[in-house]
C-alpha cells in the first residue's frame, strides 16, 4: 500500500473514532508499528492529526470540525448515549435540546415519547421532532448558522429567557480533564448558558472523542450539571470529582 493510501486510511478512521493508535492501525493496515508511527508523524506535521501517546487525535484548534464529520464521528456511542439520556426524561416533561449531533441523536431518541414540550435553537432537531405527533415543538429565534442548522446570539438567548423547562439536553466540542465544558463559538455558548439557567435538570450528552479535543471558550463545568451520559470516562479523578460534585455518571 502507498503512502498516501495509508495516509487517507489513517484519517479515515480518526475522523469516525476522534482516535487512532498505532498499534491498531499496523495491525489493521498489515504494516510494521514503525511505519505507522512515520506516518503519524507526517500526518501531525502537516497539521491533519495531533500526536497523542500511542497514537493521534483530531487536531484541536479554534475552529469545529465540518458537521458531516461530526456527525459520523463516534456514531454508534451518540446512538447509545442518546438512548440512556432518553431514559431520564419521562413523558409529559418540557426539554430543552441544543446545538450538536449528540443532541440530534437525542431527539431521535424521543421519538416515541408522548406530550413533550421541546424548546430548541436547532433546526434539526425541530424536524426530527416534527414527525412526533405527540410532541409540541418551539424554535428559539436568533442568528441561523448555515454549517449546522444552529440559531445562536442574542435573539436565540432572549427567547430561551422565557423559559424554565424540566430538562435540559446539553452537547460540548470538548471537555477539560479538570471537567470544563468547552466550545468554539461564543455566541453559540451565550445561548447554552441561559439554557442550563433556564432548566431545572441538565443532562451533559458526549461522547469520550471529546476529552481528546479541545476548544477555546467555556460553556460551563460538569459540576453544574445533573447527569453527564457517556461511553468513558477517562480519569478516575474526574469521576472522583463528578462523585463530589453531585452529577451523576451513566455509562453506557
Amino acid at each position: 500500500m502507498e503512502t498516501s493510501q495509508r495516509h487517507a486510511l489513517i484519517r479515515n478512521e480518526a475522523q469516525k473514532h476522534g482516535k487512532v493508535t498505532a498499534t491498531d492501525l499496523a495491525i489493521n493496515l498489515g504494516v510494521a508499528v514503525q511505519t505507522i508511527r512515520r506516518d503519524l508523524r507526517q500526518l501531525c506535521a502537516t497539521g491533519l492529526l495531533e500526536r497523542v501517546h500511542g497514537g493521534a487525535v483530531l487536531p484541536s484548534g479554534v475552529s469545529n470540525i465540518g458537521y458531516g464529520d461530526r456527525r459520523a464521528l463516534n456514531r454508534d456511542a451518540k446512538i447509545k448515549i442518546a438512548r440512556r439520556a432518553a431514559q431520564l426524561i419521562p413523558d409529559s416533561a418540557s426539554v430543552f435540546l441544543n446545538i450538536g449531533t449528540t443532541t440530534e441523536a437525542v431527539a431521535h431518541a424521543l421519538q416515541t415519547h408522548r406530550n413533550l414540550m421541546v424548546v430548541t435553537n436547532n433546526l434539526n432537531v425541530a424536524n426530527i421532532l416534527a414527525d412526533n405527533p405527540s410532541c409540541d415543538v418551539v424554535v428559539a429565534g436568533g442568528l441561523l448558522r448555515r454549517s449546522d442548522g444552529g440559531l445562536v446570539g442574542d435573539l436565540a438567548a432572549i427567547a430561551i429567557d422565557r423559559f424554565k423547562v424540566d430538562f435540559a439536553v446539553i452537547g460540548a466540542s470538548a471537555i477539560d480533564l479538570s471537567g470544563d465544558l468547552l466550545d468554539f463559538d461564543p455566541e453559540e455558548i451565550r445561548v447554552s448558558q441561559q439554557v442550563i439557567r433556564a432548566a431545572r435538570s441538565t443532562i451533559l450528552v458526549a461522547d469520550s472523542t471529546k476529552f481528546t479535543r479541545k476548544a477555546p471558550v467555556k460553556i460551563a463545568s460538569l459540576a453544574q450539571m445533573d447527569h453527564f451520559v457517556t461511553d468513558r470516562v477517562p480519569s478516575e479523578a474526574l469521576i472522583n470529582q463528578c462523585a463530589d460534585w453531585g452529577t451523576k455518571i451513566a455509562l453506557v
